[in-house]
């Protein structure tokens, strides 16, 4: 009887010439590809992953999925936190060449609840801090890392999750990943998928719906922002 749900195998090893190497993306449920087409692999990762190995200087490069919906960078959620997760996730990878980071609206999202019930919340300085642990951990074992922008969610339909204090956070953190030299280098979905007429929220081409994750096309236009160059030797 068929599944929709890979309730056993989270990876595979696979034999692979010296030239391979593999991209992990540490993410959330954007990552993970809610709003993509169910069994159609169509999220961000598989098509980034379509158009590497149509490329003949990155035919060799497999993309590893690592995100999980709801996930934040300092906080365990429906999984454990970027920070703990790390090592498994990242570093326990065989062939791991590059890292993706998309992480943080949870952790600016949830502030506001977190807040009113008088817990500890992620501030943009706190979310920043986590990603400069991230970049030194993997530089350590000589993977090189991609910091990629927090998207727009203004009007994401869960009640109480988009605040003004939210979207000053998240520009703040956007503009210390584009402007603070920490990352390799910058993949600006933030740009690739704004409104521009409304930058706080997404781009009616890629809005899935509830004003937070991408639809199918959405996750497209993701993946073909990002520059293939990035990933040769």
């Amino acid at each position: 009887m068929p599944v929709d749900h890979w309730y056993f195998i989270s990876g595979i090893d696979v034999r692979a010439p010296d030239a391979a190497g593999a991209i992990v993306v540490l993410g959330d449920s954007i990552t993970d590809g809610r709003g993509s087409t169910t069994n159609g692999n169509d999220r961000w990762p598989d098509v980034l992953a379509r158009r590497l190995q149509a490329t003949p200087a990155t035919a060799e490069v497999a993309v590893l999925n690592a995100g999980i919906g709801g996930n934040r960078l300092l906080r365990d959620g429906l999984g454990p936190n970027a920070l703990a997760r790390f090592d498994r996730d990242v570093l326990a990878r065989p062939g791991v060449r590059w890292l993706i980071v998309l992480e943080g609206i949870n952790d600016i999202g949830t502030a506001a609840g977190a807040k009113a019930k008088g817990e500890t919340t992620a501030t943009a300085d706190d979310i920043m801090g986590a990603y400069a642990q991230i970049v030194e951990r993997a530089r350590s074992h000589g993977i090189r890392v991609y910091g990629a922008t927090i998207m727009p969610f203004e009007g994401f339909t869960y009640a109480g999750y988009y605040t003004a204090e939210g979207e000053a956070d998240r520009l703040r953190v956007n503009n210390w990943i584009r402007s603070s030299r920490r990352f390799d280098a910058v993949i600006d979905f933030d740009a690739a998928t704004r409104d521009p007429a409304n930058p706080s929220r997404l781009l009616a081409a890629v809005d899935g719906g509830d004003h937070l994750h991408p639809s199918a096309a959405g996750y497209r236009i993701m993946a073909e922002a990002i520059e293939l160059k990035l990933f040769t030797r």
